[in-house]
């Protein structure tokens, strides 16, 4: 009776969880692309769009990607199914999220659904052949495997062999799932996909993003799922996916026959184990499945909502409460084992909040924890904007946060270790940047254009870093730039083409004039410091200046002044050789228009990176730059940082500091020592 029993409870348990897999796991009701109205040419492109995607019988491979409509108005989606989903269930699924997406994103241009078997999403930018890995949602069962290091050793080879076959497939799908077997012959069952609009290498990049992660959200988990909107991942110790098993034909019914007597002697028995028993089990699974959707909603590190009015929420630049994701959680003895302590020895650098540790996980990772200093005013705040801002952003010009730990009053930043130090270790220093040639600060260039780029544009977000530096530019083990430190990045509404602030804070020389004077910044304030970043990269030389006996001149206006008198050879670092000379010009005129004053005459990203990739697109006539003050030769201050609010002065002038009396109120967090 016990085996009875037990199955009994296992078929209700799974019965139950296949009617709520009628649910969506997750959706997310994207308001930084804006709305469309009632009755118009957008919602019935969409209409029109969705219906024939669940509705297309040609396409038996579970991937539809499609767009109608023209300009403005045109729509792309994207419905893709489990690969081990039959056509039709496949079909019904994305019809049925079809219905569900539009009535909890109402009106909303962008929005994006999963299901168990299904996701479906929509948007008005193109969102195909694009790896968008950000932010992932983690689900992960409770419950702990035993032989531990046997069951990561086998969960990671297989999810490696799967990975691997999954990336080699074709334009119809990249999907693969098989099993390994470990103690006891259990077994652990994994399954990875990505969407097949993907090439190999974006395939590959996308799930190892996902499997990196399980060491840190779902260690010695029995169970997990990571899903991104380009790829997918899941294991448990139970098939979970359809196999050629579960599509052969059933055995036939048993012969065996009992007495009608005894049937119906059996009937009240049964009854009375199943009706209790189905009762309890519901109970508990819909407790399950409820606790469930609310750590979903945690790990997301987002606010998904489950009504649709919270759809409409807007960011609140002055939030307090953010909700971070548990699966970045650190303990803090893990820290401090990495760390040794938070030792000297390991000191990396120190910044305005804080300083920075080279760490070493048990696993042998290595890891950077930025530390935030205690006594720092503004410690909490820039911690919240980081971590809320950079869980979200994945790519491989960022530096990536790997996670956190909040434990009484210790606040740390856990990042991806990057060996190479930061740019200016290398451009600044007369030894260093002789062994750095034109072709390696070129790609630094691109790639830090890539990088800002996705903040600007191609991320779900739009962000401005608002203190972009030579020093926050780190450089890995093959010299690829990596952006870092958000604390001061803020996040924009798409449609918002300024913004205004009476706290300012950056670095000296990097910063645009209209944020300086006036507190207003843009994506184009991120512009004016690129181009700062390219003068130096180009030179060599700080732009703090270039010094002529006594005086110093600005690198800004040097650049100008060499541009018009048509000796701008003169910008370029010595001990750079000829044989590039015409990419060394474009990048500085590229620069020159990047630090004009007037920010509309500065190009956006998309636009720098189009003149870096075209040699046939002629570039505008630069105007002259932004000059804080009328004259830009001085003698040279030793400012680093500065810091200016309006409610505590009352004043329109900025306040000066030095670099000393600014560490605890101003960006000069650096991750590595110069």
């Amino acid at each position: 009776m016990g085996g009875v029993y037990c199955m009994i409870l296992c078929f209700v348990f799974l019965k139950f969880i296949s009617e709520a897999s009628a649910q969506p796991v997750s959706f997310v009701c994207d308001n930084s692309r804006g709305n469309y109205t009632a009755n118009s040419t957008y919602e019935s492109n969409l209409n029109t769009l969705l219906t024939s995607l669940s509705s297309n019988t040609q396409i038996d491979y579970g991937f539809y990607n499609f767009s109608y409509g023209q300009n403005t108005d045109k729509v792309y989606a994207i419905g893709h199914c489990r690969g081990d989903v039959k056509p039709e269930e496949c079909r019904s699924c994305l019809n049925n999220s079809r219905v569900d997406l539009k009535q909890r994103c109402p009106n909303q241009k962008e929005a994006i659904e999963w299901f168990d078997k299904c996701m479906l999403r929509y948007s008005n930018r193109t969102i195909f052949g694009i790896e968008q890995d950000d932010p992932p949602i983690i689900l992960y069962n409770e419950n702990s495997a035993t032989q531990v290091d046997e069951f990561n050793q086998i969960l990671g080879n297989l999810l490696k062999n799967l990975k691997d076959t999954a990336a080699a497939g074709d334009s119809r799908r990249k999907y693969a799932a098989d099993n390994a077997t470990f103690s006891y012959f259990q077994n652990i069952y994994g399954l990875v996909q990505c969407t097949p609009d993907l090439s190999q290498q974006q395939c590959t990049d996308c799930l190892e993003g996902l499997i990196s992660r399980i060491p840190y959200c779902c260690n010695d988990k029995v169970g997990a799922t990571v899903i991104t909107l380009s790829c997918n991942i899941r294991y448990e110790t139970h098939r979970f996916y359809e196999s050629d098993e579960q599509h052969s034909t059933p055995p036939p019914p048993s012969t065996n026959s009992t007495s009608s007597g005894e049937s119906d002697n059996k009937v009240p028995i049964v009854i009375a184990v199943i009706v209790p028993t189905v009762v309890v089990v519901l109970l508990l699974s819909l407790c399950l499945y409820s606790r469930r959707w609310k750590a979903m909603k945690n790990l997301a590190g987002i606010k998904i909502s489950v009504e649709r009015h919270t759809c409409e929420g807007k960011e609140d630049e002055d939030e307090d409460e953010i909700k971070i994701a548990e699966s970045l959680q650190f303990n803090l003895d893990t820290i401090r084992v990495a760390t040794e302590d938070f030792s000297d020895s390991n000191k990396l650098g120190q910044g305005g909040f804080g300083a920075v540790y080279r760490g070493k996980l048990s696993n042998g990772q290595m890891i950077a924890v930025k530390r935030l200093s205690r006594d720092s005013r503004q410690g909490d705040t820039e911690f919240k904007n980081e971590v809320l801002l950079v869980a979200k952003l994945q790519h491989r010009n960022l530096v990536r946060l790997l996670g956190f730990c909040l434990e009484g009053r210790e606040r740390l930043l856990v990042y991806e270790f990057v060996p190479n130090k930061s740019l200016d270790f290398f451009i600044f220093d007369p030894t260093m940047k002789a062994q750095f040639d034109w072709e390696r600060r070129y790609q630094i260039i691109r790639g830090i254009v890539r990088g800002l780029l996705y903040l600007h544009e191609d991320s779900r977000l739009r962000i401005i870093h608002r203190d972009l530096k030579t020093s926050n530019i780190l450089l890995d083990e093959e010299m690829n730039p990596k952006i870092a430190d958000f604390g001061m990045a803020k996040l924009v509404l798409v449609d918002q083409t300024q913004v205004n602030t009476n706290r300012i804070v950056g670095t000296y020389g990097y910063m645009a004039p209209e944020y300086a004077m006036h507190g207003q910044f843009s994506v184009k304030s991120d512009v004016f410091s690129f181009g700062v970043l390219v003068l130096e990269i180009v030179s060599g030389q700080k732009n703090s200046g270039i010094r002529d006996g006594e005086s110093v001149e600005d690198l800004l206006c040097f650049a100008w002044r060499n541009w018009k008198e048509g000796t701008a050879t003169n910008i370029v670092d010595p001990l750079l050789n000829n044989n590039s000379r015409n990419e060394m010009m474009r990048c500085i005129h590229i620069g020159l228009l990047c630090i004009q004053e007037n920010s509309s005459d500065r190009p956006t990203m998309a636009t720098i990176m189009l003149m870096l990739n075209s040699y046939s697109l002629s570039l505008p006539i630069p105007t002259e730059p932004a000059f804080y003050t009328n004259s830009r030769t001085r003698s040279l201050p030793e400012m680093q940082s500065w810091e200016y609010n309006s409610r505590e002065t009352g004043s329109s002038e900025p306040i000066l500091k030095s670099a000393q009396e600014s560490e605890n109120e101003a960006s000069i967090t650096e991750l590595y020592p110069r």
